[in-house]
């Protein structure tokens, strides 16, 4: 018998990790090391992007403070910059872009997942989701010669005259009909957000467990007393957070709403009137803007402020969906 005992181990009084750590192969280990690593990376990254930003803008908040937020002008000529009308164009492109992409989408997924024969479902869903896969440059074009011609020649003049003498809705739908301005640049952002959603909801309500809905029908529900009572409540988290991913898809898209937004920096009451987002603003003046010039410092504060914006609906909607994570 050795003097010294037996070699001492990770006995029962030791760490549980030191003794998962002494079961498990180096393979395991390398695994569990490289997966810290990748979320490690993902909070690097995305801290990174904000303080470059940040950092970048800085410029902006210090020459205007917090009038650069609400101010509504933009001249480069006099370096007189604000970000008010990009934000609103931003906010209200997208707010119209999603009241009007949801329960499209919503239609959709419903058709494909209770109401389409078999033979149909696979189509159907594999163009919507070639829909997502088209650059947004392409539906920019698409707006530009096909959507704004339309608006212009039938759709804004038919609008302007029915709403004309009507109180707020005559302010509401007025002016010149050029084709282009916010509600067309929304339009084009809601055909660009349906196939996000509308792939969101179609995967999650076929998640549902059959022998729920068999158990409604068996009670004498109908197809949408079983949508409404059984798969939306069990879907919910799933579906807000597909419409979250379709408004960020609409709160930072570009090249298409430059197309089609009528880039004019001024606020109007008119949803047919020109403006511009913060994307939209960034991609056209950026190329203008000097190295370590005030209008460059402006343009990264936009960008700074569009993460704020993005981060802000990710917070609401994580709020609006806690009773029933916690539930």
């Amino acid at each position: 018998m050795s003097a010294h005992g037996p070699a001492a181990g990770p006995g029962p009084g030791g760490s549980a990790a030191a003794r998962r750590a002494a079961g498990r192969p180096w393979g395991d280990l390398v695994f569990a090391a490289v997966a810290r690593a990748s979320g490690g990376f993902v909070l690097l990254l995305l801290g990174g992007i904000i303080l470059s930003l940040f950092i970048g803008g800085i410029g902006a908040f210090r020459q205007f403070g917090a009038g650069f937020v609400v101010s509504a002008e933009w001249d480069p000529v006099h370096q007189k910059f604000g970000a008010l009308v990009s934000i609103y164009g931003t906010l209200v492109t997208s707010a119209i872009a999603l009241v009007l992409a949801v329960p499209l989408a919503f239609g959709i997924a419903f058709y494909l997942t209770e109401l389409a024969p078999n033979w149909l479902r696979r189509p159907v869903g594999t163009a919507i989701e070639l829909l997502a896969a088209v650059p947004s440059i392409i539906y920019g074009m698409w707006g530009f010669f096909v959507i704004v011609p339309i608006m212009s020649s039938t759709i804004q003049p038919a609008v302007i005259n029915a709403f004309d003498g009507i109180p707020v809705l005559q302010d509401l739908f007025a002016g010149p009909p050029f084709g282009t301005g916010i509600l067309t640049a929304a339009l084009v952002l809601s055909v660009m957000v349906i196939p996000f959603v509308a792939a969101t909801m179609r995967d999650v309500f076929e998640t549902v467990p059959a022998v729920y809905k068999e158990s409604a029908y068996g009670l004498g529900c109908t197809t949408w007393e079983v949508m409404r009572s059984i798969v939306l409540p069990y879907t919910r988290v799933s579906v807000v957070g597909g419409i979250m991913l379709g408004l960020g898809r609409a709160l930072g898209e570009t090249m298409a709403v430059t197309f089609v937004i009528g880039n004019a920096d001024r606020i109007s009451a008119s949803l047919f009137g020109s403006g511009n987002t913060i994307a939209s603003i960034v991609a056209l003046e950026f190329p203008e803007s000097p190295q370590g010039s005030l209008k460059l410092a402006s343009l990264l504060a936009l960008g700074f402020i569009l993460f704020v914006i993005s981060f802000i609906v990710l917070a609401i909607s994580r709020l609006l969906l806690r009773p029933k994570l916690a539930s």
